[in-house]
């Protein structure tokens, strides 16, 4: 029975050994370069945000993005989904939202939505945008393998960082502002649906300064830290204007004619004090209920060894005998 123990004990010392340096897919560091260094096989230039699918607090069924009438495009380059990811409901697609590091992007149009009252699909598609925005339905983005961040300001003087915002905001026929219309005046006509058809977004980056990666792309390089979005409703007069002196975009209860554009801005800040390895921790710490419990990990672990002891005991003892038996034959 004890070198029986003792080759499980070197087995699992060599498996801790192999598994000292483990990498996981997707959560190696990625430096991104101005385009001159493009042909860098280290970096990379152009970002991709991706989006997942929307879902509520006030119902349990979530819905995939093109289920929305929003600015799409092909999905043959989704990314490959885990078992996990599936499991859980993630349904991560590309999206027509494009960037370059450190170029700046001011009103960009993406795409232009146009509903007519005689196109009962486009009156249906608009119906449901409407009911989405009524049920509080949140857009989910990802860039560089981390959640694009709504941050506002809540009680006490703290902000609180959603890592997903709302498609638009309702006022109910008694004025009440439901849900994000709470955060503009702007928002306050009666019984009407406001989409949030424009996004700021603003990317923070790592310079590399003082450090080796950064030495090896001459400082022209940068690492993703943070990523935060705002978003807005406007009602655009021209091309290329998104200024915050604009109308919101209404849509009344009983409006079925109406066409609005969805656009976005994007803006580079450099912030040398956040290291990649903690860029999560701005996300973390304003989420509630993000405390480590350690009880509830302690008790779990315990439970865990204590059945695995158990198994691997009884594996054991059922082994000896055997090997016992199969010694009493050949004897006998």
């Amino acid at each position: 029975m004890y070198p029986v123990l003792q080759r499980l004990l070197c087995l699992l010392t060599t498996i801790v050994m192999i598994c000292e340096g483990f990498y996981l897919p997707g959560l190696a560091p990625v430096v991104y370069c101005d385009k001159s260094l493009n042909d860098h096989k280290n970096c990379k230039t152009d970002l991709k945000i991706f989006v997942n699918r929307l879902n509520s607090v006030e119902t349990v069924v979530p819905y995939e993005y093109h289920k929305f009438d929003f600015c799409v495009v092909d999905e043959d380059n989704s990314p490959t989904e885990n078992l996990g990811q599936v499991v859980f409901g993630e349904r991560i697609r590309p999206s027509p939202y494009k960037m370059t590091f450190k170029q700046e992007i001011t009103c960009q149009s993406v795409c232009k939505k146009e509903y007519a009252h005689g196109d009962k699909e486009k009156v249906s598609k608009l119906k449901f945008l409407k009911n989405g925005i009524a049920l509080n339905y949140n857009h989910h983005w990802i860039i560089d393998n981390m959640p694009i961040t709504w941050c506002y300001d809540v009680e006490n003087g703290q902000k609180y960082c959603s890592t997903g915002f709302p498609i638009g905001c309702l006022v109910d026929k008694d004025g009440k502002q439901k849900d994000a219309c709470v955060i503009s005046n702007k928002y306050s006509e009666k019984n009407t649906y406001y989409v949030f058809n424009h996004i700021d977004v603003t990317i923070t980056y790592h310079s590399g300064t003082n450090t080796d990666w950064g030495q090896e792309f001459g400082w022209d390089g940068g690492r993703i830290v943070a990523a935060k979005l705002e978003p807005r409703s406007i009602k655009h007069s021209k091309a290329g204007d998104c200024s915050p002196g604009l109308p919101a975009l209404g849509i009344g209860a009983d409006t079925t004619d109406i066409s609005f554009n969805y656009t976005y801005s994007v803006t580079w800040e450099t912030n040398d004090d956040i290291k990649w390895s903690s860029r999560w921790d701005y996300i973390l710490k304003s989420m509630p209920n993000t405390n480590i419990q350690w009880f509830s990990i302690m008790n779990s672990l315990v439970i865990v060894l204590f059945l695995s002891g158990m198994v691997a005991m009884i594996m054991l003892r059922t082994l000896h005998k055997d090997i016992a038996r199969y010694n009493q034959m050949d004897n006998s």
